[in-house]
């Protein structure tokens, strides 16, 4: 199964949020155990913890990128200077795909709100429209990577 399947599977499952679902796709490779990236970010969910902010497929992805190891770069700042600009890259990239970063936006409700959050559910957005964040989060990874 590939890494795209795997975060999708387990998102569209709702047996984790999509940060986390980003996040553990990658973990083994970044030196992190599974359980501690489920950890790490569990936070993130709908928005950075319901209150419909930056996407946490997204976020899943900047995580990936500040844990990845760059043997190359021998300062905090020139890795600090990398990462930046990966993040840029990646958001322009996702932006192409879905014309936004933010939660709300993406799943068109205000997922700060109980009515927002309840409207989401019964469309069922977190098993439908979520796992292709997912899946354009992890692929757009794979190919910067």
């Amino acid at each position: 199964m590939s890494r795209t399947d795997d975060a999708t599977s387990l998102m569209a499952g709702s047996q984790m949020n999509c940060a986390q679902a980003v996040l553990s796709a990658f973990c083994g490779e970044m030196g992190l155990e599974k359980a501690t990236a489920l950890k790490v970010a569990l936070a993130f969910g709908a928005g950075m913890g319901r209150t419909g902010g930056m996407c946490g497929a997204v976020t899943g992805a900047y995580i990936v990128l500040g844990l990845r190891p760059y043997p190359e770069l021998k300062t905090p700042v020139e890795k600090k200077e990398k990462v930046y600009s990966l993040v840029k890259e990646f958001n322009q990239r996702f932006i192409a795909l879905n014309n936004s970063t933010n939660c709300s936006t993406l799943l068109g409700y205000d997922m700060s709100t109980s009515d927002g959050l309840a409207a989401a559910r019964s469309k069922k957005l977190f098993a439908t429209a979520c796992p292709k964040f997912v899946a354009d989060a992890v692929n757009i990874l794979e190919e910067m990577i």
